[in-house]
């Protein structure tokens, strides 16, 4: 279920004891409440690759949180309107654009169109990126270009064209969507175009913080090691499952509130606890 923006976790109550002597001389109890998600009204939010699976998910849960929001697809136009009807549903104002993410005048035209609908946009979460889980010398070299083209020059075109006016606003949230094993360098023959891909994409978050550490920019990334979508066998995986949608969009939306302000450059890992060397 969708939280609404003014949604709240529930009050909680924590005891602080002193003992002194095996005796308890003082008990305090302290009542607060926290924001279940962050309140996102008035900003402009793209996701790209969110027409279907994940990345509906993470847009649908952005606009439970106030934020007008940019269906971006390439192919699946249908799913992508089918988004927008869910997403105004909200009560948010939200479009669809198609455009290719690999093409630099294709992200231009996103983020043009973008800012003449909606504004400019405060936040981006760069979801889109192939794989293809064969043994690297099956796959064909095209296939190559495609899976490292779209999980990281996307990632490196769709924010160079959002940080323009995250610095004139003083103000953004760019959330990269990552792999688990790949902050720890460790990859399998299978998939392999995948794991260098996304190895760049959490050395490139690095660096992007660091540069923009001044302008009220945060840049972080989330990485699931399977999501429920993609993982059929599930029983060697941490806690017998793989990450729900859920699961995912948790991290990405603490990273857009007020409390991740300092955080900046971090990754976090979506994995249930694994070790990725077991």
């Amino acid at each position: 279920m969708l939280l609404g923006p003014r949604s709240v976790w529930p009050v909680t109550r924590i005891k602080f004891v002193r003992i002194k002597n095996s005796r308890i001389q003082h008990v305090r109890v302290q009542t607060f409440s926290m924001s279940s998600i962050p309140d996102l009204r008035g900003r402009t939010a793209l996701i790209t690759g969110s027409a279907k699976r994940v990345g509906r998910a993470i847009l649908l849960r952005i606009a439970a949180a106030g934020a007008d929001v940019i269906v971006h697809y390439h192919t699946s136009e249908s799913a992508a309107e089918r988004t927008v009807e869910s997403a105004v549903k909200q009560g948010v104002n939200a479009t669809a654009i198609q455009a290719d993410i690999t093409d630099p005048d294709s992200v231009d035209s996103l983020f043009r169109q973008a800012n003449e609908t909606l504004g400019p946009v405060d936040i981006l979460i760069n979801n889109v990126g192939d794989f293809d889980p064969r043994h690297w010398e099956e796959i064909e070299w095209n296939a190559w270009k495609k899976v490292v083209e779209t999980n990281f020059y996307g990632t490196v075109l769709c924010t160079r064209a959002a940080l323009q006016s995250m610095r004139e606003d003083g103000w953004g949230r760019v959330v990269n969507i990552g792999f688990a094993d790949s902050d720890q360098l460790y990859s399998h023959p299978e998939n392999f175009p995948y794991f260098v891909a996304k190895t760049g994409v959490l050395m490139f978050t690095r660096m992007v913080a660091s540069e923009t550490q001044d302008a009220g920019i945060t840049v972080n990334a989330v990485s699931p090691f399977a999501v429920k979508n993609t993982a059929s066998d599930v029983s060697s995986f941490p806690r017998g499952r793989a990450a729900t949608f859920d699961d995912v969009t948790a991290p990405i939306l603490f990273f857009l509130s007020d409390d991740a302000a300092y955080i900046s450059g971090e990754n976090v890992g979506v994995d249930g606890g694994r070790l990725a060397e077991r």
